[in-house]
Protein backbone atom coordinates (compact mmCIF):
# COMPACT_ATOMS: atom_id res chain seq x y z
CA UNK A 1 0.00 0.00 0.00
CA UNK A 2 1.15 3.47 -0.54
CA UNK A 3 0.64 6.35 1.52
CA UNK A 4 2.32 9.94 1.60
CA UNK A 5 3.08 10.64 5.13
CA UNK A 6 4.08 14.41 6.24
CA UNK A 7 7.47 13.72 8.23
CA UNK A 8 9.16 17.20 9.90
CA UNK A 9 12.40 17.67 9.02
CA UNK A 10 13.89 16.89 12.53
CA UNK A 11 12.65 13.53 12.01
CA UNK A 12 13.17 13.26 8.06
CA UNK A 13 16.53 13.74 8.70
CA UNK A 14 16.80 11.06 11.92
CA UNK A 15 15.14 8.41 9.45
CA UNK A 16 17.53 9.40 6.14
CA UNK A 17 20.40 8.73 9.20
CA UNK A 18 18.97 5.42 10.64
CA UNK A 19 18.27 4.62 6.87
CA UNK A 20 21.52 5.08 5.72
CA UNK A 21 23.69 3.40 8.93
CA UNK A 22 21.19 0.16 7.99
CA UNK A 23 21.56 0.21 4.65
CA UNK A 24 18.11 0.48 4.32
CA UNK A 25 15.87 2.84 2.03
CA UNK A 26 13.61 5.11 3.66
CA UNK A 27 10.60 3.58 2.98
CA UNK A 28 11.96 0.15 4.92
CA UNK A 29 13.36 1.90 7.50
CA UNK A 30 9.93 3.74 7.78
CA UNK A 31 8.13 0.48 8.15
CA UNK A 32 10.42 -1.02 10.40
CA UNK A 33 10.19 2.36 13.04
CA UNK A 34 6.37 1.65 12.49
CA UNK A 35 6.56 -1.79 13.15
CA UNK A 36 8.43 -1.32 16.17
CA UNK A 37 6.34 1.20 17.70
CA UNK A 38 2.95 -0.69 17.24
CA UNK A 39 4.72 -3.49 19.01
CA UNK A 40 5.72 -1.89 21.84
CA UNK A 41 3.04 0.34 22.49
CA UNK A 42 1.15 -0.65 25.71
CA UNK A 43 -2.27 -1.98 25.96
CA UNK A 44 -4.80 0.17 27.32
CA UNK A 45 -5.29 0.41 31.05
CA UNK A 46 -7.91 1.40 33.20
CA UNK A 47 -7.56 5.07 34.68
CA UNK A 48 -6.57 4.83 38.37
CA UNK A 49 -8.92 4.82 40.89
CA UNK A 50 -10.11 7.98 42.45
CA UNK A 51 -10.50 7.85 46.32
CA UNK A 52 -13.58 7.58 47.78
CA UNK A 53 -15.30 8.12 51.50
CA UNK A 54 -17.89 7.24 53.71
CA UNK A 55 -19.94 10.93 54.51
CA UNK A 56 -22.33 9.01 56.34
CA UNK A 57 -26.31 9.18 55.20
CA UNK A 58 -27.27 12.40 52.77
CA UNK A 59 -28.58 14.98 55.09
CA UNK A 60 -30.77 16.39 51.53
CA UNK A 61 -32.11 14.98 48.27
CA UNK A 62 -29.69 16.40 46.35
CA UNK A 63 -32.26 15.69 43.25
CA UNK A 64 -34.33 18.02 44.85
CA UNK A 65 -33.46 21.64 44.25
CA UNK A 66 -35.93 23.29 46.26
CA UNK A 67 -34.66 21.04 49.50
CA UNK A 68 -31.35 22.04 48.50
CA UNK A 69 -31.23 25.49 48.56
CA UNK A 70 -33.36 25.25 51.30
CA UNK A 71 -30.38 23.75 53.39
CA UNK A 72 -27.49 25.92 51.76
CA UNK A 73 -29.72 29.04 52.10
CA UNK A 74 -29.53 28.25 55.69
CA UNK A 75 -25.81 27.83 55.85
CA UNK A 76 -25.10 31.03 54.21
CA UNK A 77 -27.43 32.86 56.67
CA UNK A 78 -26.06 31.40 59.33
CA UNK A 79 -22.71 32.15 58.32
CA UNK A 80 -23.65 35.53 57.23
CA UNK A 81 -26.08 36.52 60.07
CA UNK A 82 -25.47 34.21 62.96
CA UNK A 83 -28.46 32.49 62.55
CA UNK A 84 -30.39 30.06 60.90
CA UNK A 85 -33.48 30.82 59.17
CA UNK A 86 -36.45 28.45 58.52
CA UNK A 87 -38.35 28.49 55.73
Amino acid sequence: MRATPLIPDPVHRDLKRYAAKRGLTMSEAATEMIRKGLANRSKATQPPSLPSFNMGRMLVDVADRDALCDVLDAERDARLYGRKEKR
